[in-house]
C-alpha cells in the first residue's frame, strides 16, 4: 500500500488530483450534453421534416460514430479548423486546444445525444391528455412547461439519465489520449514508473467503481423523489 501513500513515497496525491479531474469532466460533459439536449429534442419531435432531420442525424451520428474517434476528430480535427481560421488573419502558429475543454465538449456532445433520446422518450410517454388539459385551462407557457410537463418528464427520464451519466463517467478514460491526467491517464503513468501495471489499473477500477456506486446512490435518491404518489 506505499504506492498510495500521499507526497513523494508514493501516487496518493496524484490519483486524488485524478479523480477530482474525471468527476469535473463528468459533470461539464453532462451539462454541455443537457444543452445538446435541450437543442435537438424539440428537433426529434418537430414536425417540419427538415428540422426534424437535422435532430435525427445528429443522435444517428453521434451514436453511430465511436467515442474515442469523436474524440480524436475534435481535439486534432479542431485545432486543424481553429488554425486556419487563424491562418485566414495572418496569425500561422501551431494552436492547441485547452484539452479538458476539448475533453468535455467532446464527451458532452456523445451525452447530448444519448441525452435527447431519453427526453424525446419521456416527453413521448406523457399522456396527452395532459397536454390538451394545460391548453384548455390557459396555463401561459412557463406553467405549462415548468409546473406540468417538466415534473412528469423528469420522472420518466432520471432512471434512463443514470445509464446516460454512466457513460458519460466511464467515457472520461477516453480523453487521456488527450493528455489530460484523469484516472486513467495517471494510472498509466504510475503503471509505468512503478512497473506494476496489475495494481494501479485494478485501483484505477475500484475507483470507476466507488464513483459509480456513490453517483447511483444519489440518483435514486433523486428517482424516489421525483417518483412520490406513483
Amino acid at each position: 500500500m506505499e504506492l498510495l501513500y500521499f507526497g513523494d513515497k508514493g501516487w496518493g496525491d496524484e490519483l486524488f488530483f485524478a479523480t477530482l479531474m474525471t468527476i469535473a469532466v463528468s459533470i461539464t460533459a453532462m451539462i454541455i450534453g443537457f444543452i445538446f439536449a435541450a437543442l435537438f429534442t424539440p428537433l426529434k419531435l418537430s414536425n417540419n421534416k427538415f428540422l426534424n432531420s437535422i435532430g435525427n442525424a445528429y443522435t444517428t451520428v453521434i451514436r453511430g460514430v465511436p467515442e474515442l474517434l469523436v474524440i480524436y476528430l475534435f481535439f486534432f480535427g479542431g485545432s486543424g479548423a481553429i488554425m486556419f481560421v487563424a491562418s485566414i488573419f495572418g496569425y500561422n502558429d501551431y494552436i492547441e486546444i485547452n484539452a479538458f475543454l476539448t475533453g468535455s465538449f467532446s464527451i458532452g456532445i456523445i451525452s447530448g445525444a444519448y441525452s435527447t433520446e431519453v427526453f424525446r422518450g419521456a416527453l413521448q410517454s406523457i399522456d396527452k391528455g395532459q397536454f390538451e388539459a394545460a391548453k384548455v385551462l390557459g396555463f401561459n407557457k412557463y406553467i405549462y412547461f415548468f409546473k406540468i410537463i417538466l415534473p412528469q418528464m423528469l420522472r420518466l427520464a432520471i432512471p434512463n439519465l443514470s445509464n446516460v451519466w454512466q457513460i458519460t463517467l466511464k467515457d472520461t478514460s477516453l480523453i487521456s489520449v488527450t493528455g489530460l491526467v484523469e484516472i486513467m491517464r495517471q494510472s498509466y503513468i504510475a503503471a509505468g514508473s512503478t512497473r506494476d501495471p496489475l495494481f494501479f489499473y485494478s485501483f484505477a477500477a475500484v475507483l470507476y467503481l466507488m464513483l459509480t456506486f456513490l453517483s447511483m446512490q444519489l440518483l435514486n435518491r433523486l428517482e424516489t423523489k421525483y417518483s412520490k404518489g406513483y
